[in-house]
C-alpha cells in the first residue's frame, strides 16, 4: 500500500506546473473579455462617480389617505428599487424618509436615466381598448398613413401571439381614419365591430348630445403628442371606467394619439413578465405575460371581444403613466397567459417586460426634488482609502521580508496574482450584471489583503515546523499542506459564511461590502491552491531554497531545526553490535 501511495504524491508533486498554467490562463481570459468588454475599469458607484438623487412624494386620491402607511411605502419601495435594478442599474439606493418621502439615489451610468424616467412612473397600469388611432401633430403631416400591411402571428401551443402594432398595425386611409376617430369618440365603453364603416362623414361635425363624448372630443383636438407638456397632461383626472385619449409611438419612432375605451385590466391583474428569446417560427425576442385567476377572466373577457373587431379596434393599449407603451392586436381570445411578440430587441423586450411587472404602485408619487450629487467627496474618501490601503500593504511587505525574507517573493506574487483577479472579474462583472464599486466595497478589498495574506502565513509556518522537526523543504512542503489546507478552509468558510450573511440582511452600500468581502475570500482559496502552493513546490526544488539559504527564510539554522532523522539498516546478526536509538 505504501508504494502507490508513494507514487500518487511524487506524480502530484511533479505537476505543479499544470496548476501555475491554469491560473495563468484564467487572468489572460478574464483580460480578454475586460477588454472586449469595452469596460477596462470597473463601474463606479453614485459615491464615487456621482448620479441623481430623486425625492419622491407619496399622494393619495381625496378621501384616501390612509393608504399612505408603513406597509405601502414599503411595497413602494420594494416595486421601485426591482424596476431600477431590473434595468441593470445597481447600487441603486430606494429608501423611505419620513412618512411620505421615498429617495431613489441612481448612480451615473448605463440606463440611469431610463431608470429615473421608470421611477417617475409611479401612476397604475392599464389595458385599455383602442378604439382608434392616428399620427399626431409634425408626423402626421409629414409621413403619410400607414397602409394595411399587417401579417398575422401564429399560436405557440396554449399561448396566442399578440404582435405590438407600430407599423405593422394597419390603419385606415386619412379619410376613413377621420371617420373612424370621430366615431370612436361618440361610442359607449364597449368597442364595436367595423364601426369606423358604419359612421357617417357628417359626425365629424355634429357632435353628440354626450357632455362625456364632447369633453373627449375636445381633448382629442387639442392633443399633440409630439409636445411633452400637452402629452403628460392628456389623462389627468380620467378614471379608469372612462374612455380617454393618450399618446403613444409606433415602430419608427412617431408619435400616434390614441381613442381608448373605459380600463379593462390593470397592473395588478399582472402575475408575471418576462422578456424571453423565442426561437419558434423566428419570433426572437419576445414578451410573456402571467395573470392572476382574477386577471386572466378580465383579459380573457376583453381579448374575445377585441378579436372579433377590424383593426384597430381589434388591438389593446398597455397604458401607464397616460401613455401607450405597447399597442398588440389580437386574434382570438387569450387566457391567463399571453405573448407579445413584434419587432423586439432585448432592450426593449425588458423594458416593456419590466413595465408590464411593476406597473401597479400601491401610492401615486410626485418628484419633489431632483439633486445631482457630484463625486468629489466621493473621490477625496476613495483618495484617503487607497493611502491608507497602501501604507497597510507597505507594512505588510516590510514584515513579509523582514521575517520571512526569500518566501516574502511568494507571498507577493500570490497578493499580485490575487489582485489581478478582483480588477478583472469587477471589470467583467460591471457590463455582465451590474456590479459597481462604492467606497464600502473598496474597504471589502482593502480587508481581503489581511485575509490572503494570513493564508501565506499558515501554509508558510506549517512548512517551517516541519522543518524544526528535521526534515528536508521538500517533504516539508508536502507534509505541512495538508494541514495547512484544512486551517485555510476553514478559516475562509467563517469569512464567507459572515459575507453571506451580510449580503443578505442588508441593504444598499452595505452590500457592496459584503459581495466584494464573498468574492476575495473565494479568490484567496483559489489563489492559495493554484498558485502560492504549486509556486512553493517548484521553488523548493531549487538550491537557494532547498538548501536553506540563510536569505530563504528556510534556513534549519536560523529555524532552531532538530537534526536530520537518519535511518540505518538494523545488522542482520546481534554479533555486529548495538543500534543507537537515535538512529533507528
Amino acid at each position: 500500500m505504501a508504494a502507490p501511495k508513494k507514487g500518487r504524491n511524487a506524480s502530484a508533486q511533479s505537476k505543479p506546473g499544470r496548476s501555475l498554467a491554469l491560473i495563468l490562463i484564467a487572468i489572460a481570459a478574464l483580460t480578454g473579455g475586460m477588454f472586449a468588454s469595452g469596460h477596462t475599469t470597473p463601474r463606479l458607484g453614485i459615491d464615487l462617480a456621482g448620479g441623481t438623487s430623486i425625492t419622491l412624494r407619496a399622494e393619495a386620491e381625496p378621501g384616501q389617505e390612509s393608504a399612505i402607511n408603513k406597509t405601502n411605502m414599503d411595497t413602494a419601495v420594494q416595486i421601485m428599487e426591482r424596476r431600477v435594478n431590473g434595468l441593470g442599474v445597481s447600487e441603486s439606493e430606494v429608501q423611505t424618509q419620513g412618512d411620505r418621502n421615498i429617495i431613489v439615489n441612481i448612480p451615473k451610468g448605463t440606463n440611469a436615466k431610463e431608470a429615473r424616467d421608470q421611477v417617475g412612473t409611479t401612476a397604475k397600469l392599464y389595458f385599455r381598448p383602442v378604439l382608434a388611432t392616428e399620427l399626431s401633430g409634425g408626423d402626421a403631416a409629414a409621413t403619410p398613413t400607414p397602409s394595411a400591411s399587417s401579417s398575422a402571428s401564429g399560436d405557440s401551443g396554449d399561448k396566442e401571439k399578440a404582435t405590438p402594432s407600430g407599423s405593422s398595425s394597419p390603419s385606415p386611409s386619412s379619410t376613413t381614419q377621420g371617420r373612424a376617430v370621430t366615431d370612436a369618440l361618440k361610442a359607449d365603453s364597449t368597442p364595436s365591430t367595423g364601426a369606423s364603416d358604419k359612421a357617417s362623414p357628417s359626425a365629424s361635425a355634429s357632435p353628440s348630445g354626450d357632455p362625456a363624448a364632447s369633453k373627449l372630443q375636445a381633448q382629442y383636438a387639442a392633443l399633440d403628442c409630439t409636445k411633452q407638456a400637452v402629452r403628460a397632461k392628456a389623462g389627468d383626472g380620467v378614471k379608469p371606467s372612462d374612455p380617454t385619449v393618450a399618446c403613444g409611438k409606433n415602430s419608427q419612432g412617431q408619435w400616434q394619439k390614441y381613442v381608448l375605451g373605459p380600463a379593462e385590466v390593470d397592473g395588478t391583474d399582472v402575475d408575471e413578465a418576462k422578456a424571453v428569446w423565442n426561437t419558434q417560427n423566428a419570433a426572437g425576442w419576445t414578451v410573456t405575460m402571467q395573470f392572476t385567476s382574477g386577471g386572466s377572466k378580465k383579459f380573457a373577457a376583453i381579448t374575445g371581444k377585441l378579436a372579433k373587431n377590424q383593426s384597430p379596434q381589434n388591438q389593446f393599449a398597455i397604458v401607464l403613466d397616460g401613455e401607450v407603451v405597447s399597442d398588440p392586436y389580437v386574434k382570438t381570445a387569450l387566457s391567463g397567459s399571453a405573448e407579445i411578440s413584434g419587432n423586439f430587441d432585448q432592450a426593449s423586450a425588458e423594458s416593456l417586460a419590466n413595465m408590464l411587472s411593476y406597473g401597479a404602485l400601491p401610492l401615486t408619487f410626485s418628484e419633489d426634488s431632483v439633486t445631482t450629487v457630484s463625486p468629489a467627496l466621493g473621490g477625496e474618501q476613495l483618495k484617503a482609502g487607497l493611502i491608507a490601503g497602501a501604507i497597510g500593504l507597505a507594512l505588510v511587505v516590510i514584515y513579509l521580508l523582514v521575517y520571512y525574507r526569500g518566501l516574502s517573493i511568494i507571498a507577493l506574487l500570490s497578493l499580485l496574482t490575487s489582485a489581478a483577479l478582483t480588477y478583472t472579474i469587477m471589470s467583467v462583472l460591471g457590463p455582465t450584471i451590474g456590479f459597481a464599486l462604492n467606497l464600502p466595497a473598496v474597504c471589502g478589498a482593502i480587508v481581503a489583503i489581511g485575509i490572503t495574506a494570513d493564508s501565506f502565513i499558515v501554509y508558510f509556518e506549517r512548512v517551517r515546523d516541519e522543518i524544526r522537526e528535521g526534515r528536508s523543504l521538500r517533504p516539508a512542503v508536502e507534509r505541512a499542506w495538508p494541514r495547512a489546507r484544512r486551517t485555510i478552509l476553514v478559516s475562509d468558510f467563517v469569512s464567507f459564511l459572515a459575507a453571506a450573511v451580510l449580503f443578505i440582511v442588508t441593504v444598499g452600500k452595505v452590500q457592496g461590502f459584503a459581495f466584494t468581502l464573498g468574492l476575495t475570500t473565494l479568490l484567496d482559496v483559489v489563489v492559495v491552491f493554484l498558485f502560492t502552493k504549486p509556486l512553493l513546490t517548484l521553488l523548493a526544488r531549487t538550491k537557494f531554497f532547498g538548501n536553506g539559504h540563510p536569505w530563504s527564510g528556510l534556513d534549519p539554522k536560523r529555524l532552531g531545526a532538530k537534526p536530520p532523522l537518519r535511518r540505518t539498516r538494523r545488522p542482520a546478526h546481534p554479533a555486529a553490535g548495538p543500534v543507537d536509538p537515535k538512529e533507528a
